[in-house]
């Protein structure tokens, strides 16, 4: 990110967790700082919030920079912007507790997830996802990579595109992710998800395959990482991480917001035959399941 391209205040706050992993220690406390309270870093001078933070306003600075602000001048008046926008609640969300009743916990991962999906969607540029779009619908075949968590999204991406009549393959082993990876070719597509996307599951095979021809993806919650710098495109997912959510866990319902954005754009790209697949497959599974009785449904015909 440089310093034309500062985040806009709608996704500020996401857009500061996703660059935590790449700053250096002392940015990374500053960052902390800031997303604690960005009110009141906003209503902070440099000299107070330096006070405050026990840093140098040289490093302050510096973050600002890293941050992808002129300076800090400018982070303030973003932090202030977004602070106007949204509710204290949606800035500094509850952290889970192991104390907290189930009641809380229903409501703070209810709108953990429901920030994870705005800040996404916040972060989601249209034309990215018209470039994977377009990439995924001309493929030969479609290899997705991760593990973990992140391998059920890959799952998932490729379960879904099988649907529509496309060559999609999920990866969740590192040596069969590599030998398929060696296998591709120019106009083929290979998706790389990774939270951190530091994981060296992925990276192994998207680096075999980006050698290979590949069109590269990234789908990461870090946009500085060594899978976006592979990536012909990247797509950043959000998601806080807490005590009790890590955050392969958080970022999931995000990078199924991703996978489901692509699918939805491939299948309207490439209308004429996903259709009529969705059709086909839908139709096959209400036969295969027609065969078995269901529970709660009167038989036709008396038992013995």
């Amino acid at each position: 990110m440089t310093e034309n391209e500062s985040p806009s205040p709608a996704n500020l706050v996401a857009t500061i967790r996703a660059v935590l992993p790449s700053l250096t220690p002392a940015a990374q406390a500053i960052a902390h700082r800031i997303l604690d309270d960005p009110g009141m870093v906003a209503r902070s001078t440099i000299t107070e919030f330096s006070a405050i933070s026990g840093t140098s306003e040289a490093t302050i600075v510096r973050t600002a920079r890293a941050l992808g602000f002129a300076g800090y001048s400018q982070l303030r008046f973003a932090l202030a912007a977004a602070v106007a926008s949204q509710t204290p609640e949606r800035l500094v969300p509850g952290d889970l507790g192991p104390d907290d009743p189930l009641t809380d916990v229903i409501a703070k991962v209810t709108r953990a997830e429901s920030e994870a999906l705005a800040d996404t969607a916040a972060q989601l540029s249209p034309d990215t996802l018209d470039a994977v779009v377009g990439a995924v619908s001309a493929a030969r075949r479609v290899d997705v990579y991760g593990v973990g968590a992140s391998g059920l999204v890959a799952v998932d991406m490729a379960q879904k595109l099988m649907r529509i009549g496309l060559s999609g393959h999920a990866f969740t082993d590192a040596h069969l992710a590599v030998t398929s990876a060696a296998l591709v070719k120019p106009g083929d597509v290979v998706v790389g998800v990774s939270c951190t996307g530091e994981t060296p599951d992925v990276l192994g095979p998207v680096r075999v395959a980006r050698k290979a021809g590949a069109t590269t993806v990234a789908i990461t919650n870090n946009p500085r990482s060594s899978l976006a710098e592979l990536a012909d495109h990247v797509m950043v997912s959000a998601g806080r991480e807490t005590a009790f959510r890590p955050g392969a866990l958080a970022s999931r319902i995000s990078q199924l917001l991703i996978v489901d954005c692509v699918f939805v754009g491939v299948a309207q790209r490439t209308f004429g035959a996903s259709d009529p697949a969705l059709r086909a497959t839908r139709d096959a599974l209400e036969e295969f399941l027609a065969g078995f009785p269901r529970r709660g449904r009167a038989s036709s015909t008396p038992q013995s």
